[in-house]
């Protein structure tokens, strides 16, 4: 296959990838392929951890966060600093052959470092991943996350996006200008997460511990950390039927949509009678300078409470 003025050696085409949807390491390629052109504008600033599934998602899988020597010289790399010493060089995904090599290498999820490649110790966007209660599947919970999030961030002044993760809940996106470290995006976080349990503590909670939940939602903020990843936008998940990470709108929420309505089966065909509802993301970027004053406002004005840790 020639992509980009590179040839790339496409191998095992007819591996099966996914038994029960009778889906080929052929047709994952096929799908980046043929979603590249929409997926790789999220990915090209960022490094890549990549999730190799050698034999199909019943077989072994590792994370690849070192590019191997044998990956070619056209795909670039960012040199990403260990906190604890050390250093590896993780891929950058810029074209659409580049997509295509990952996913000939059996990389079937893409995930994403959450600050770009030319400024790794702070953010351009922070992040919750929301999942529904341990051991059901109440998607309305999250979905009702997802929206309480989005409008508490709109007291603040803050725009945000949404995307299924192709798993078991939703991540909520704000695009940030990078203003901020880590740190401090973890906290502000953390604060506009407590603010939300102060205001309803029977639906949502802190608690890291599972036990301690109760049926709640966990509002988890803890993805904002130097080194963590997210989903890539547009990226297939190893679960049976090969789900996709959607970006979706706001409306589609509030419509019911559900974390796996989209997979490589029916996700090219939405691109082609639907614009990407994160089109427009990256012309935005916020600050959070000012709206710290702003939130701890709003934590003040809350009636005292039991909070969580």
């Amino acid at each position: 296959m020639k992509i980009d003025g590179h040839d790339i050696d496409i191998s095992n085409s007819d591996k099966v990838f996914f038994p029960d949807a009778g889906l080929t390491k052929g047709d994952l390629i096929d799908y980046y392929e043929q979603v590249a052109s929409t997926m790789v504008p999220h990915m090209q600033h960022y490094g890549v951890s990549m999730q190799r599934f050698p034999d199909g998602i019943d077989g072994d899988s590792f994370y690849n966060k070192d590019t191997p020597d044998y990956f070619p010289d056209w795909i670039d790399t960012v040199n990403f600093p260990k906190r604890e010493g050390g250093s590896f060089n993780a891929p950058v995904v810029k074209t659409q052959a580049g997509l295509v090599y990952l996913a000939n290498q059996a990389v079937l999820t893409p995930h994403l470092y959450l600050a770009r490649t030319d400024d790794l110790n702070h953010p351009d966007k922070m992040i919750y991943d929301l999942d529904p209660p341990e051991d059901t599947k109440d998607y309305s919970t999250v979905r009702a996350a997802a929206l309480a999030i989005r409008d508490v961030m709109q007291e603040l002044e803050l725009d945000c996006w949404v995307q299924t993760t192709g798993s078991k809940g939703f991540h909520v996106i704000i695009p940030l200008d990078c203003s901020a470290d880590f740190d401090a995006v973890r906290e502000f976080a953390k604060d506009t997460a407590r603010l939300l349990v102060r205001r309803e503590p029977d639906k949502y909670t802190l608690e890291q511990r599972k036990s301690d939940r109760k049926g709640r939602v966990f509002l988890d903020m803890l993805r904002n950390a130097y080194g963590a990843t997210a989903v890539a936008p547009y990226a297939v998940r190893a679960r049976e039927e090969a789900p996709v990470a959607t970006p979706i709108d706001w409306q589609e929420i509030e419509d019911g949509a559900s974390p796996r309505d989209w997979t490589i089966k029916n996700l090219p065909r939405r691109l082609a009678q639907k614009e990407d509802p994160w089109a427009s993301i990256r012309q935005h970027s916020y600050a959070l300078t000012g709206r710290r004053e702003q939130l701890h406002e709003l934590l003040e004005q809350e009636k005292p409470a039991e909070e969580e840790s």
